[in-house]
């Protein structure tokens, strides 16, 4: 097995942002004009954004106190317990890499149908193979790609930014949402808020890899909250130009010939207004190096997490890797079940659930951190955790608490993924234990 190259802080960086930056903020807008205004739009990405950095900050503080790769397996399972970190583990198979995997994959063929006429699936295939292969094959070729493409994708943003901060209108927009309200519109901010949450997972992914950097100590912590901040950044911009430049007429008729189904996300209304029907086609291809880059990240992060619970016992020897080495049947695991998934699912359902499970997961990693600060291990007894990051960790796990309410309270059925995969998680650990 090749050895895998170290990690320097960009390259962190960049797998935090291109793990981050999906489709979802390129058309949540959108859907948000219809209860929200201008204003409420904007403070919903800020909130969320200021969520996402107290749960970096808390992770920055884990990363220190367990400076090994497997991310919320590692956290739970060392700081919680075992069998809590082997929830955390099955989660991150299927639902927090694989499913985002086919997720990405499913996008991208969808956005490059509407340049070329392609047999079914032909994109999203070629993706997962792809992706899965190099990173089984070539961990420096692997890190080299994954470099060129978050660069590639936050500098296609940029471009995006230009064209609507110099081509566009920067006046404080004046339409009203179709819904009218006198108060504050609480419910319906939250209920975007989940929303907002899920375009900002992904401010975690270097935690799988903290034994692949230079430097784990420094450089895992200062990418999550450096990416996140990143990203924070281009999501507050973006969403500017989408309030300043759409008015209620154009917004309804985008959702009334089905929006982000149609595969027509808001940045494309935006270029081809200000710059033609080229310039929309320019987003069609860049949405999908965009899920391109973003398949490579959870390629690149996901076999990590396996490897750990290999070594633990948890999955088959098979999967683990020597220190320093990729994780080979760990990869190939990953994209068999990614292209499974992306064969034989519809996706709308299966992203919001996961959001859901991957909600829980991290408020638990968040919670052992609490822990540790109130009543920590003996092996952790001379350990101090500062007021910030507790403070910060305690913020995240009740946003986390109140979002998934809000999302049971909407939709009761989410609580069943949670229940079903704590049931079988805590169901195979207590089968393990009691075979060994």
């Amino acid at each position: 097995m090749q050895a895998t190259p170290k990690l320097g802080l960009l390259s962190g960086i960049g797998l935090v942002a291109s793990s981050m930056i999906g489709v979802g903020v390129l058309v949540s807008a959108g859907w948000a004009a219809s209860v929200l205004g201008p204003g409420e739009i904007l403070l919903a990405w800020l909130v969320g954004g200021a969520i996402a950095l107290c749960g970096a900050r808390a992770y920055a503080e884990l990363a220190l106190l367990v400076p090994r790769s497997g991310g919320e397996y590692r956290y739970l399972a060392d700081l919680l317990h075992p069998a809590l970190g082997e929830l955390a583990g099955w989660a991150s198979l299927f639902l927090g890499f694989a499913a985002p995997v086919a997720f990405c994959a499913a996008m991208a063929d969808a956005y490059a149908g509407t340049l070329v006429e392609l047999p079914p699936h032909a994109v999203g295939v070629s993706i997962v193979v792809a992706t899965t292969t190099l990173g089984a094959l070539s961990a420096r070729a692997t890190q080299r790609v994954q470099d060129v493409l978050a660069l590639a994708k936050v500098l296609l943003f940029a471009l995006f930014l230009a064209i609507g901060l110099f081509s566009g209108s920067n006046a404080w927009p004046t339409w009203q949402p179709e819904i009218p309200h006198a108060d504050f519109p609480m419910e319906s901010f939250f209920a975007q808020l989940l929303w907002v949450a899920l375009a900002y997972t992904g401010w975690n992914t270097a935690s799988y890899m903290s034994e692949e950097f230079r430097e784990p100590r420094r450089d895992v912590p200062r990418a999550m909250l450096l990416g996140t901040l990143l990203v924070m950044a281009l999501y507050l911009a973006v969403n500017w130009v989408f309030v300043a430049n759409l008015d209620a007429s154009v917004l309804a008729g985008w959702r009334a010939e089905g929006g982000d189904s149609a595969r027509t996300t808001l940045a494309h209304l935006i270029v081809r207004e200000l710059a033609g029907p080229s310039g929309a086609a320019a987003m069609s291809a860049f949405v999908v190096l965009a899920m391109l880059s973003s398949a490579s990240a959870f390629t690149v992060a996901g076999p990590r997490v396996y490897a750990a619970m290999a070594s633990d016992g948890a999955l088959p020897k098979l999967f683990a890797a020597r220190s320093g080495a990729t994780p080979v049947a760990s990869t190939l695991l990953q994209g068999a079940v990614a292209l499974a998934l992306l064969l034989t699912h519809s996706f709308d359902l299966l992203v919001e659930n996961c959001g859901a499970v991957l909600t829980f997961t991290t408020a638990l990693a968040a919670l052992s951190l609490l822990r540790v600060r109130f009543s920590p291990p003996a092996a952790l007894a001379a350990t101090r955790i500062g007021a910030i990051p507790t403070a910060c960790a305690a913020l995240y796990f009740v946003a986390s608490a109140w979002t998934l309410w809000a999302a049971a309270a909407e939709r009761p059925s989410r609580l069943l993924w949670i229940a079903s995969l704590c049931t079988a998680a805590l169901a195979a650990y207590a089968l393990r234990r009691r075979v060994r």
